[in-house]
């Protein structure tokens, strides 16, 4: 079973994939910057069979419309939460890519009941720093001036150079995808991901299963900080990959599609 849907809230449009059988266990699956819920297309049809699935267009990304102009990860976790409660959902598997991560890291302190596992793939805990957030405001005047530009180039350095000619399908297929990503939008992420605050606290407090997945050519977290992470949660599982980026989950996707199922069914038994 396939539903496409939408959500009021405040005036605004949600988008959501709700699919596979409602009567198992439900994974939600959160995008990173800039993409939207059809990445994960691949892990849904894989799925569906045995999982409900269901997927989000996070505020101002895909079809979901941008709200204000600064989503903060606090902001976005309430939107979840709002889809879930269209959907009758009150126990999930929560997984997120970067970005997602963040929201997900959010949404397990603010409904913390609701959450059976966390999933962190390329994502972390940590609040920026003074030269990331440095950085965040660059990236918004960039965007300012050419988000096209910003876009294309972004989105191919994601990925680990020795995949790059192997995965170029793939990169195209985001970059056209990210493409549809307004400034408006962007700015509002990039500004609420500034402000999110550290969630290093939660980790160690989580009483449920966390599985981390994490590139160890991973530009934009080190794998000094990414082993250290693992290290928190008092259950946790890590699954570090070799000659993988920031897209563990398109780089390595064979690879992790039936880990990943194992450790969300396992949250469940």
């Amino acid at each position: 079973m396939e539903e496409h849907r939408t959500l009021t809230v405040d005036g605004r449009t949600v988008h959501y994939r709700d699919e596979g059988r409602h009567n198992t266990p439900t994974l939600v699956l959160l995008h990173g910057f800039l993409q939207n819920l059809d990445v994960w297309s691949s892990y849904v049809l894989s799925y569906m069979n045995q999982m409900r699935v269901i997927t989000i267009d996070l505020p101002g990304h895909g079809l979901t419309d941008t709200f204000c102009d600064v989503h903060t990860t606090d902001f976005m976790a309430d939107i979840v939460k709002e889809v879930l409660n269209a959907c009758g959902v009150d126990q999930c598997v929560m997984v997120g890519h970067s970005m997602g991560g963040y929201v997900a890291l959010a949404f397990a302190e603010r409904y913390r009941y609701t959450v059976r596992g966390l999933g962190l793939i390329n994502s972390h805990a940590m609040a920026d720093t003074d030269e990331q957030r440095q950085r965040r405001e660059e990236v918004c005047q960039a965007v300012q001036e050419n988000a096209a530009s910003y876009i294309v180039g972004f989105v191919g350095s994601l990925f680990d150079e020795s995949r790059r000619a192997a995965l170029s399908h793939d990169i195209n297929d985001l970059q056209s995808q990210c493409l549809l990503t307004t400034a408006a939008s962007i700015i509002a992420a990039q500004r609420g991901m500034e402000r999110r605050p550290s969630r290093i606290a939660l980790l160690q407090q989580l009483d449920v299963p966390v599985y981390f997945v994490y590139g160890k050519n991973d530009p934009r977290i080190p794998i000094e900080l990414a082993v250290t992470q693992t290290l928190l949660p008092r259950r946790a599982e890590a699954l570090l990959l070799s000659d993988v980026a920031h897209m563990a989950f398109l780089e390595e996707r064979e690879y992790l599609k039936p880990r990943l199922l194992n450790f969300a069914l396992g949250c469940y038994a």
